[in-house]
């Protein structure tokens, strides 16, 4: 008796992404694919659902308890890349992380392996995981400080906007410079944009920086 195929819902909210995808993945011939501007009703049957960012990492917040092995799989198809983007979609729950500048053939593995119950994270992404999770996060008030030094401010003027000591600031830039390997404040904010942890304007990337576990993220990588 023939295997039946495993149905994949694609609910990319770019519609080139989406016929992009679809084309390839029908090259394959291993999946019954279905996309969700033209049927949405096809969604609660999919065992892998390919998806955004932004709706990747809804989906998984949304998706039951997986008992038994019957919910869906999410995979994340995305540009992506810094390490808080990252980490949070697996802290999401998400099960699958490719970049969009991976090749077909990577992305019919991905969702093959999703589909048997499995999770899959291209090579890159796999590096960005590791490499985050042997930092050590910073705390909430080192990303406060964090923020304020990306904004031009002295010790001082820290020290007045958090209603702490100076010598508390210095404690605390040191202890954020020595996380982020930093030779100096300006680096500390240069190091911190390039990982995403703020932006360019010294917000925060997402709140694991200030002190969550690595959660799903680890469990990745095991």
């Amino acid at each position: 008796m023939p295997v039946p195929q495993p149905n994949v819902h694609i609910m990319h909210s770019e519609p080139v992404m989406t016929a992009g995808l679809m084309s390839l993945l029908a090259e394959a011939g291993e999946f019954v694919l279905t996309a969700h501007g033209r049927q949405p009703q096809a969604q609660p049957h999919a065992q892998v659902l390919v998806a955004d960012y932004d709706s990747g990492l809804a989906l998984a917040r949304q998706l039951p308890a997986d008992r038994f092995g019957q919910a869906a799989r999410v995979l994340v198809i995305t540009q992506r890349d810094k390490e808080w983007e990252v980490r949070t979609a697996m802290d999401a729950g998400v099960h699958g992380y490719l970049l969009q500048g991976c090749a077909g053939d990577e992305l019919v593995r991905a969702v093959r392996q999703l589909s048997q119950g499995m999770r899959y994270l291209s090579e890159a992404v796999t590096r960005c995981v590791a490499d985050s999770l042997s930092r050590e996060s910073l705390t909430g008030r080192e990303t406060d400080v964090l923020q304020l030094l990306a904004k031009g401010c002295c010790n001082k003027s820290i020290a007045r906007e958090l209603g702490i000591g100076v010598g508390t600031v210095k404690t605390h830039v040191k202890g954020l410079m020595s996380k982020l390997d930093a030779t100096a404040r300006t680096h500390a904010v240069v190091v911190a944009t390039q990982r995403g942890l703020i932006d360019a304007g010294g917000r925060p990337g997402t709140p694991f920086v200030r002190g969550r576990g690595p959660g799903v993220a680890q469990q990745a990588l095991q």
